[in-house]
């Protein structure tokens, strides 16, 4: 089982080291394999996440998030969005972007930087919310009861979400504004991009997050209703027809995962700069990364791994939380990619021995 679900994250990984050695040598092969621990480092909790949506769509939905999702991952975010951030922010076009990346790559990786705080705002608002939105939902299962509980109750106010994501945001924005004053202005007017790009990635959640949860909803009140068909088939002594699950809400749960995947991928976009400015390298690399936090994904799903271990999920939203929170810091000052890649390890280390616990107690009671 192991075997087959990584064995296209093996050969990717064949195929990647081989390709940077012909790229730029010896060097770039140890680049690319620091490149993807890097990445598979800061992303494991992404896996856990994904999983947990993923398990709710078919086996033709987990290949198209294997192949066609890979592809998006991997040319989209690790290849074409650097790219497209310094076209956008440098007002180049996509063609003298990649020509200045593949030519100048210090005064690429300068317009990256440079484009940092709008990055940080847009993806740290998409996690919030995810996280925020996790903690004021009442569950059945708690793993931080004492805090949880609380949360859980406050959740009851509407829009509560919202309004704090957008209080942290507004509270970013004026302290990097202030900040930027301080050191002589220079980039005091990024205040307001920092401002919209937050804004832009609350409202790509609420539209995705919002259409995914739509159809999702669709599709169980379908299945129900099918099941139920079914049952009444069953007592008049005719076959039930199978349940046939709504495309529309598997594409949306796809599209939801893509953006997902392009939120996590900043921190490991940004902190890619740190080994190296070469856009090649750093495709690869992080390439590599990416198909094996995908295989990760599929593996613990068909593992029923989160069934097993009920508080890997809580683990790994909390690490959404803290990403969260790090990239808008880093809107201001650095943080040191180990740092961001050990609270996400931690966290998650926490919530899998909470989980082989919980099992050994009912275990032990039955």
């Amino acid at each position: 089982m192991l075997l087959k679900t990584f064995r296209w994250a093996f050969a990717v990984t064949a195929l990647g080291l081989a390709a940077g050695v012909l790229y730029d040598g010896w060097t770039a092969l140890g680049i690319v394999a620091i490149l993807s621990v890097l990445e598979i480092s800061l992303s494991f909790d992404n896996a856990v996440i994904n999983a947990g949506i993923l398990k709710k769509m078919n086996a033709f939905w987990q290949r198209i998030f294997l192949t066609v999702g890979i592809v998006i991952a991997v040319f989209g975010m690790r290849l074409v969005f650097p790219v497209v951030i310094v076209a956008v922010s440098a007002r180049l076009s996509p063609w003298s972007a990649v020509h200045l990346a593949l030519t100048d790559k210090d005064r690429y990786q300068e317009l990256v930087t440079d484009a940092h705080p709008s990055i940080a705002a847009f993806g740290g608002m998409f996690l919030m919310m995810i996280f925020l939105d996790f903690v004021f939902q009442d569950r059945e299962i708690k793993w931080l009861g004492w805090l949880e509980r609380p949360l859980a109750k406050l959740g009851s106010v509407d829009m509560l979400s919202v309004c704090i994501a957008l209080i942290v945001l507004l509270v970013s924005a004026i302290t990097f504004g202030a900040h930027a004053h301080q050191h002589g202005g220079t980039h005091a007017d990024k205040a307001e991009t920092v401002l919209l790009a937050g804004i832009a990635g609350l409202i790509t959640y609420m539209i995705v997050g919002g259409l995914s949860g739509f159809f999702e909803q669709r599709l169980e009140n379908e299945e129900e209703r099918e099941h139920e068909a079914e049952q009444e088939a069953e007592r008049a002594g005719r076959p039930g027809s199978p349940v046939k699950l709504a495309g529309k809400a598997a594409f949306f749960m796809f599209l939801y995962l893509e953006v997902l995947d392009a939120s996590f991928s900043f921190d490991g976009v940004i902190g890619a700069f740190a080994i190296t400015n070469d856009i090649v390298l750093m495709a690869l690399g992080l390439g590599i990364g990416a198909m094996y936090v995908r295989s990760l994904t599929v593996y613990l799903v068909r593992q029923g791994t989160l069934d097993d271990y009920v508080y890997l999920e809580h683990g790994a939203h909390y690490a959404i939380g803290a990403l969260s929170v790090i990239l808008l810091v880093t809107i201001q000052y650095q943080i040191n990619e180990i740092i961001t890649g050990l609270v996400g390890v931690v966290l998650i280390g926490a919530s899998f021995w909470s989980s082989v616990r919980r099992n050994r107690a009912l275990r032990t009671a039955s």
